[in-house]
């Protein structure tokens, strides 16, 4: 039993180390979020592959990247930088927003 649970916490870390390097070889596009603006407000990324979008908020307030033709979200306080990565997608365009200023949107296109 012990060395059953051994091997399940070393197939569990190898297996966490292997999705994050999978994160860090994906196609990046970043995104920054300024106080009710985004920038770039368009950009071009694959289809049909997974890609990695890199959002930092540059920003004085909170802010939250989010697109619900993605079915992508994620929450930002100010000078904080994360990612979200994005499954295969179909050629199309795409919107994200800044949840707290639904003003300030960009574009997805997917070729």
């Amino acid at each position: 039993m012990k060395m059953t649970m051994h091997k399940f916490w070393v197939v569990l870390a190898a297996a966490v180390l292997a999705a994050g390097a999978h994160a860090e070889d994906l196609p990046t596009f970043r995104v920054t979020i300024k106080d009710g603006a985004i920038s770039p407000t368009r950009f071009e990324a694959p289809a049909g592959k997974r890609f990695k979008i890199e959002i930092t908020n540059a920003g004085k307030s909170p802010a939250e990247f989010e697109s619900i033709q993605l079915r992508k979200e994620k929450v930002l306080g100010p000078g904080v930088t994360s990612f979200v990565v994005v499954n295969a997608t179909s050629p199309g365009e795409y919107v994200y927003f800044d949840d707290f200023h639904p003003q300030a949107r960009g574009t997805v296109v997917v070729k």
